[in-house]
């Protein structure tokens, strides 16, 4: 990828330092929603899917640009008033997106997919950003009509959230990004994260990938650590697949694949014991960890509110303490907080991959591969989720199995 480092050890993203992209990201986006909220609200149009606004920040600034420490770069913001909707469909106010992005420095995280791009964090947990390549954003303004009509109809959705599309030319190179939900709260300790498919060829985390202090396992991890898969109570269940479903329906329809389910399991069980051994051993700063994160501020941003909305009603399982995470149990019946979301749908089925997959059914059987026609790709996806990844609590035990496996999860009244 694009991705560096240089002399001070610091990360660079086509040879511009994190720290000055960084800087760029937040002088950009401070000018473009400012300039936004000049504009009166008023319907989408058809022509506002393919408006590039542009704006020059001259180091000793301008009449419209502060002055700044870094070298000269452009901004763009690629339809800035389609995505000024979709940031109101979340809810998302200007000076709440302004204040989340640009009034704290921004936190790059370390642990990056195999795509090699860039990630930050804003500092209170609500927003991704992350670097796309050219292709992709490309990809994304193509999608825009589609996405909108689709988010009108149905905004409780577990595919990314697009906030914003941006581009920061620097010293000759085009840095583009995207602003989008974070599917993973900080203040929410993970303590299992997999990158499913429905595919099983090569779908094992490399050994490089398990040495990192948060893996990101895949398919056939999922499959041995995890045989029984995770339990969900019915409504969840369903309102869970019904989700995927009309998901996959809609990557599918615009020709979509090769898109992964990201599930990160917090262990309330596991987290209590960690929290006694840390109150043993130093009260004080454990006492600092037990504070509620701020609940993330964007409608239907969190795994819970993606997933259609009658699954709130009277479930089961008790609603106070989810930290927006979706309750499950795993087969010990051990409670469990799921944290999920569509991720890499920017990844159009094109050419190369038609190549890549005739190639690979050649050499190997082509059902298992994981780069797929669409309607096939969404098929698998959808079985593999809704039959082996997620499972139903089962309603009652039959007697053999009670006695092996001691007390049953209790049935539903």
């Amino acid at each position: 990828g694009h991705r560096g480092v240089d002399s001070t050890g610091e990360t660079t993203y086509k040879k511009t330092t994190s720290s000055a992209l960084k800087g760029a990201i937040q002088l950009g986006i401070t000018h473009t929603v400012g300039s936004l909220s000049t504009k009166p609200e008023r319907d989408v149009l058809m022509q506002d899917f393919y408006v590039v606004e542009s704006i020059f920040f001259p180091s000793e600034g301008s009449n419209l640009t502060p002055a700044h420490h870094y070298n000269d770069f452009r901004f763009k913001t690629y339809a800035p008033v389609a995505f000024r909707y979709f940031r109101e469909l979340f809810g998302i106010r200007p000076d709440d997106y302004l204040y989340s992005l640009c009034n704290e420095p921004l936190i790059e995280l370390s642990n990056s997919g195999a795509s090699g791009s860039l990630f930050y964090v804003s500092s209170d947990d609500e927003f991704i950003i992350k670097t796309v390549q050219h292709k992709e954003a490309e990809f994304l303004q193509k999608l825009l009509p589609g996405y909108y009509m689709n988010l009108n109809q149905n905004p409780r959705t577990l595919l990314p959230k697009f906030y914003g599309l941006y581009c920061v030319q620097a010293g000759g190179k085009n840095i583009r990004i995207v602003v989008m939900n974070n599917l993973l709260p900080r203040s929410v300790r993970m303590h299992l994260k997999y990158d499913l498919k429905g595919s099983t060829y090569k779908r094992r985390a490399s050994q490089k990938e398990r040495d990192k202090v948060f893996p990101t396992y895949k398919d056939l991890d999922f499959m041995q650590d995890v045989p029984d898969g995770l339990f969900l109570d019915s409504d969840m269940y369903n309102a869970l697949c019904k989700t995927l479903q009309r998901d996959c329906l809609v990557l599918q329809s615009f020709k979509i694949m090769d898109y992964s389910l990201l599930v990160a399991v917090h262990n309330m069980e596991l987290a209590q014991r960690e929290q006694g051994q840390a109150d043993g051993a130093a009260t004080a700063t454990a006492a600092a960890d037990t504070r509620r994160p701020a609940a993330q501020k964007a409608l239907y941003s969190t795994a819970m509110e993606s997933i259609q909305g009658e699954a709130r009603r009277g479930g089961t399982i008790e609603t106070d303490d989810q930290m927006g995470g979706i309750p499950a149990r795993n087969a010990r019946g051990e409670r469990l907080l799921l944290y999920i979301g569509i991720i890499d749908v920017l990844q159009s089925y094109r050419f190369v991959k038609k190549l890549e997959h005739s190639w690979k059914a050649l050499v190997h059987d082509g059902d298992t591969v994981s780069v797929h026609r669409p309607s096939f790709y969404a098929e698998r996806f959808q079985r593999f989720m809704c039959n082996t990844v997620f499972k139903k609590i089962p309603l009652k035990p039959s007697p053999s199995k009670k006695s092996r496996s001691g007390p049953a999860i209790p049935r539903r009244s």
